[in-house]
């Protein structure tokens, strides 16, 4: 399980994001207002807290969002789920698509640190069901017990539902 330290936004591509509290996720598009949110497979990025501070220990000052991300975690490493993990968050439900990037050249924060850790420690994901995520809300891997209830299957029916033949 994990805490949602920080919910962050930008309205323009190449800008910081800034922690804004909470944001509504959008099924199928991501952080609403956000502006990498669209129809594609790294709707949402995450990074977790401990590497955000382990950065910051080496002298390193960036806020939330500096790295680009979109939620910061306590609790997950997220670079050592695979891909497909799935993760509940309230009503949210994502679905890890991607496992670090290629870092543009010379970003602000490589520019001053001679490293950047988006690029090996950040996770991207697209929302399979959409929902308000706050600072401060849980976080699981879906499947664990506790999610049993709310977890879907890849039909958009929870797991415990029976399959059914023939439309519905």
């Amino acid at each position: 399980m994990g805490i949602v330290r920080a919910v962050c936004t930008s309205e323009k591509k190449g800008t910081l994001k800034e922690n804004v509290g909470e944001a509504l996720f959008l099924e199928d598009f991501g952080l609403e207002g956000d502006a990498h949110a669209g129809k594609w497979h790294r709707q949402v990025s995450l990074l977790s807290y401990e590497k955000i501070e382990e950065f910051r220990a080496r002298g390193a000052r960036v806020e939330f969002g500096a790295f680009g991300e979109n939620l910061v975690v306590d609790g997950f490493d997220f670079r050592k789920l695979p891909v497909g993990t799935r993760l509940a968050c309230g009503d949210v439900l994502l679905e890890m698509t991607q496992i670090g990037k290629e870092c543009h050249s010379g970003c602000a924060i490589y520019k001053v640190m001679g490293d950047c850790i988006m690029p090996r420690e950040g996770v991207f994901a697209r929302v399979l069901r959409g929902g308000r995520i706050r600072v401060g809300d849980e976080m699981r891997i879906a499947g664990d017990p506790a999610d049993a209830a709310t977890d879907t299957g890849t039909a958009g029916r929870p797991e415990t539902e029976p399959q059914r033949d023939g439309a519905e």
